[in-house]
């Protein structure tokens, strides 16, 4: 079941500590266009159902990405589509979106963190035993 968009944004603007809804949708769209263009098949289309509409034909119809992206460069890149973002702001946003989108379940999440470069776990919150 996919979470409202309303709670969504919510989720993102508190933990993201956003001054407001609009900054939290402008950071969700960048972050999760990106992240889309990494993810593939049933994974990313399972993820998408449980993110609102919105949400989730931007992760659906994503950025096309000729490489995949080391967390390092999926860094500089959010920094780079935000506009006055830094790779440190951007850290910060990267975290308040994924690790909404992560509490789609903890299932989810690993499968969708074995189809990225290994790092990613960070981003989304959920570091892994190495």
């Amino acid at each position: 079941m996919s979470m409202r968009r309303e709670s969504f944004l919510a989720h993102v603007q508190e933990r993201g500590e956003y001054e407001n809804t609009e900054e939290a949708d402008r950071v969700a769209r960048v972050v999760l266009a990106l992240l889309g263009a990494h993810l593939v098949g049933s994974v990313r289309a399972e993820l998408a159902a449980r993110l609102p509409e919105t949400y989730a034909l931007i992760l659906l119809n994503p950025l096309q990405a000729a490489e995949p992206l080391s967390p390092e460069r999926f860094v500089r890149a959010t920094a780079a589509w935000i506009e006055g973002a830094t790779e440190k702001t951007a850290l910060w946003d990267i975290g308040a979106v994924l690790s909404t989108a992560a509490a789609a379940g903890d299932v989810l999440t690993r499968e969708v963190l074995l189809q990225l470069p290994p790092g990613y776990d960070l981003l989304f919150g959920h570091p892994q035993p190495t």
